[in-house]
């Protein structure tokens, strides 16, 4: 079997392929998508009265909304427009440095989309996985357990960090793509 921990990082280098063809601007809409999908959980968990107490009822429908909600952010923020004015504005000696941007922020969402969804199956006892995860052997346990410390809902997913996120996301793209 491999361990989740190389799952993790095959698709960090996937998600950092994507990134340097698709571009760094895009990339970072993917990034913010899922600090929405955050936000988004946050308020129906914890600021809503009668949604909140229904979703955590039930672990398995608290995963669903979870997952679903970050699986939708995350299709959606690929489903991004074009940006013709940072395309057009990239000139030939700064492709290369566009590409290598690209690379860096698409591992960055890597870690957003993948961390996140690695994070919210593990909170659940990874269901649906049945015989097909077991406990990490002991010489990459400690491994494991400190990346599952790191992922973004662990210092992102509490209220007020994940609401300044939010702003902050928004004041980018108004400042950069607007």
């Amino acid at each position: 079997m491999i361990a989740m921990v190389i799952v993790f990082f095959l698709f960090l280098f996937t998600f950092g392929c994507i990134g340097s063809m698709r571009g760094w601007a895009k990339e970072l809409l993917v990034i913010f998508s899922v600090i929405v999908g955050l936000a988004l959980i946050s308020v129906l968990e914890n600021l809503l009265p009668v949604i909140g107490p229904f979703l955590k009822s039930n672990p398995m429908i608290e995963f669903w909304e979870r997952t679903l909600i970050i699986l939708g952010m995350t299709l959606f923020g690929y489903q991004s427009p074009k940006f013709s004015r940072i395309g057009k504005s990239v000139e030939k000696r700064d492709r290369i440095g566009d590409f290598l941007l690209g690379i860096v922020v698409g591992i960055m969402s890597g870690y957003f989309v993948v961390g996140t969804l690695w994070s919210i199956w593990n909170a659940a006892n990874y269901p649906l996985a049945g015989d097909y995860i077991s406990a990490p052997p002991a010489s990459i346990a400690d491994t494991t357990q400190r990346i599952l410390n790191i992922l973004p809902p662990v210092w992102l997913g509490k209220a007020p960090n994940i609401y300044i996120a939010v702003v902050l996301s928004f004041v980018f793209v108004i400042v950069v793509f607007i």
